[in-house]
């Protein structure tokens, strides 16, 4: 259902625009965390870091960083607007993109990284709120397994972007091109996208209004244990991400071709977030992702089983792992969606503090289980089925214990 209400910007986007435009300010972070995973041996070694674990730094304090962050924009979208938010952050992209390919001492390298990822975080806040501003329930969560499809096929193609800029040039001219990149997207976004905040949601920067706010998005009981469940399950996948190159690479043993091995599992997102697009009106938010966090539950006790009867074995891990990450592709929008569904008029303060704990605690979630490989694929299992477990659990105490429930009835039902 479309929000009503009056336009603060006359102008106007088709759907598609918009799904695109929003994948792809979301998919700069997901560039600048994936597409340095091939580049991590050279950074390392080229900076001066010391130990295997160490080299994860690079992408760990910028998740960090960026989930601290998180908890800044929505109060100043919810103030200013959605539009000048997005384009300071570009423009903070953009800056510290460029110093960080002039870097030459590895901490001064991760100083960067955490400043580049606090004060990028409105491209993950923002466009949330932005759909959030003109769609609710179930077409909300279709919207956000179209933009999620587009963002995440990102990561699908990250790291063979990284590399291809090996092939040519070292690692820093990755980082010139993220930031030639965010000036195309700065353009785009300054030319196309129209102010969605309704004036009359307009929210005053007081810091007691704000704290309320975000207390009131945190702990409504409908959508803590989502929040805190989509923190697990990103948790999962970040500890894959900070370890991959790693257990992937080195473990498993496949060297190069570790990006398209990569590429490979993270491309099951993309498959099943088109899927849950097409499936999610007619069946509910709640039905499909209750479903998919199941089985989730179910593929993760297998992982368990293969790290430890068939530890070398690729052909049970790749599998396993990519029906794993395909699966996240019905939980993630759902989740984010369902989460979201009682803050028409917060948005930005919701998506703020929901957004900080998805991937700030996903960052911490993630660091430890990355931080926890021991040259095998154990640790990293008994996260998954751990995570997935814990977050069934935050989902039922949301739902409180009534799963597969449907809340909203489908638009036909509805007219």
């Amino acid at each position: 259902m479309t929000i009503t209400g009056v336009p603060h910007d006359k102008k106007t986007i088709g759907r598609k625009e918009l799904v695109v435009m929003v994948a792809l300010l979301m998919s700069l972070n997901a560039l600048t965390i994936d597409g340095m995973l091939p580049a991590l041996d050279d950074m390392a070694r080229e900076l001066g870091a010391a130990g295997g674990n160490q080299r994860q730094l690079v992408i760990a304090v910028y998740l960090l960083a960026n989930g601290i962050g998180c908890l800044v924009p929505g109060a100043f979208a919810d103030r200013f607007g959605r539009r000048p938010l997005l384009l300071f952050s570009l423009a903070a992209y953009t800056v510290f993109s460029l110093l960080i390919a002039l870097v030459q001492d590895f901490y001064v390298l991760l100083a960067l990284r955490g400043m580049q990822g606090m004060l990028t975080a409105g491209l993950m806040v923002v466009p949330t709120a932005i759909i959030r501003d003109q769609y609710e329930g179930d077409r909300m969560a279709r919207l956000m397994s179209l933009v999620s499809a587009v963002f995440i096929a990102v990561p699908v193609i990250a790291p063979s972007l990284g590399q291809a800029v090996l092939l040519f040039a070292g690692w820093r001219w990755i980082f010139v091109l993220l930031s030639g990149m965010s000036v195309l997207a700065g353009i785009w976004v300054w030319k196309r996208l129209p102010e969605t905040l309704d004036p009359a949601y307009r929210q005053r920067i007081d810091v007691p209004v704000i704290a309320k706010n975000m207390r009131v998005a945190l702990l409504n009981r409908a959508s803590i244990g989502y929040v805190l469940g989509t923190m697990l399950l990103i948790g999962a996948v970040f500890g894959y991400v900070n370890s991959a190159q790693q257990l992937i690479g080195e473990h498993f043993g496949m060297g190069d071709m570790f990006p398209v091995v990569f590429g490979a599992t993270a491309a099951m997102m993309v498959v099943s977030n088109l899927v849950n697009s097409r499936i999610v009106e007619r069946f509910g938010a709640r039905r499909v992702s209750h479903t998919g966090v199941l089985v989730f539950i179910v593929v993760s006790m297998v992982q368990v089983w293969a790290a430890h009867y068939r530890p070398d074995s690729i052909a049970w891990f790749l599998p396993l792992m990519a029906t794993n990450l395909g699966l996240l592709g019905f939980l993630g929008a759902n989740f984010g969606s369902i989460a979201m569904q009682p803050f028409a008029k917060i948005a930005g303060a919701a998506s703020s503090i929901q957004t900080f704990f998805r991937m700030f605690g996903a960052a911490v979630v993630g660091l430890i289980i990355g931080q926890a490989y021991d040259g095998t694929a154990q640790p990293f299992a008994h996260a998954l089925l751990i995570c997935s477990v814990s977050a069934l659990l935050l989902v039922s105490y949301s739902e409180s214990g009534r799963l597969f429930r449907r809340l909203n009835p489908p638009a036909k039902a509805m007219a």
